[in-house]
């Protein structure tokens, strides 16, 4: 096996943390995986990787290699597509993770535009509210919605999402219209789940500029955000949703914004790497497109 495919395996292995991951995220027998790393330690002349029957971690030269494999394989994946026809020149698989409502009702009918632009690329797409874990599932990029925790992973700032507060009219008919935070104690609400965290994610509002939080009262909790909306459609309670994925909703009356006076802070949208440096051109071409697909959606923030 050549030394570029190889390393290839080798940063796969050194992301995910386990021969069989890798092997299932590259498509190869979990042997093959295994003998070319054995043969790349041997051609090395060095142990690379500390292997227990759980997981693989990098010794001291395969963390040494890892940055300078990272470059080699991104210089040389730029160097086939150099000469290569202008429809043609991004190839390979890209693994992408969206949350779901952006991947059903925003990416997936758009996808023919970017798959007829880059013919040469195969997408694997996944689409679920809970945050992927890009490094050991061998993810090449991902759509993150709200504020990020700290960690290693790269970030572009896209922009912001409004949230609208909002209830049915049958809602709004059994128990009044909110007109001030002070009334939210007698209104019943829909609580978001945090996927990742478990937690409630807490009623939030500006009041003249301070962030104001408060976990109202509810019957039901869910964790997912197409649950989320049903729910407010059928009269549970109250939600909080970026607006334009409840737009037609809105304008058809079939939700009611409430409270715009005292509006929800606005929530950041980024797309996010798993690696610092030597970004396969593939990935930023779909970081691009995704940017000016749901530029019209987004405000400054």
């Amino acid at each position: 096996m050549e030394l570029i495919s190889q390393l290839r395996i080798f940063l796969r292995v050194s992301d995910s943390g386990s021969f069989t991951a890798a092997a299932e995220q590259m498509g190869l027998p979990r042997p093959t995986v295994s003998l070319a790393l054995q043969q790349l330690e041997t051609r090395l002349g060095t142990r690379l990787l500390n292997r227990t029957t759980r997981r693989v971690s990098l010794t001291q030269d395969g963390s040494a290699l890892r940055d300078r494999a990272a470059a080699l394989i991104a210089d040389s994946e730029e160097l086939e597509q150099l000469f290569l026809p202008a429809a043609q020149a991004l190839q390979g698989r890209l693994r992408v993770d969206l949350p779901s409502r952006i991947a059903r009702r925003q990416v997936a009918p758009a996808l023919p535009d970017f798959l007829a632009r880059h013919p040469g690329i195969a997408l694997e797409l996944g689409g679920s509210d809970r945050h992927a874990d890009l490094v050991r599932e061998g993810i090449d990029c991902a759509l993150r919605i709200g504020v990020l925790e700290a960690s290693s992973l790269i970030v572009r700032p896209l922009g912001h999402f409004r949230l609208a507060s909002c209830a049915s009219p049958h809602y709004l008919a059994e128990h009044g219209r909110p007109q001030h935070p002070m009334e939210l104690t007698r209104h019943q609400a829909v609580h978001y789940i945090a996927p990742n965290s478990g937690h409630v994610i807490p009623w939030s509002w500006l009041d003249q500029g301070r962030l104001q939080t408060q976990t109202l009262t509810a019957r039901i909790a869910v964790s997912s955000a197409e649950t989320y909306i049903a729910c407010g459609l059928a009269g549970l309670g109250l939600i909080q949703v970026p607006a334009f994925d409840v737009q037609e909703h809105l304008h058809s009356g079939a939700l009611v914004e409430v409270l715009p006076e005292w509006p929800a802070p606005a929530l950041p949208v980024q797309i996010v790497y798993p690696h610092r440096q030597y970004l396969a051109p593939r990935v930023r071409a779909f970081a691009d497109w995704i940017a000016v697909l749901l530029r019209d959606h987004l405000e400054d923030g």
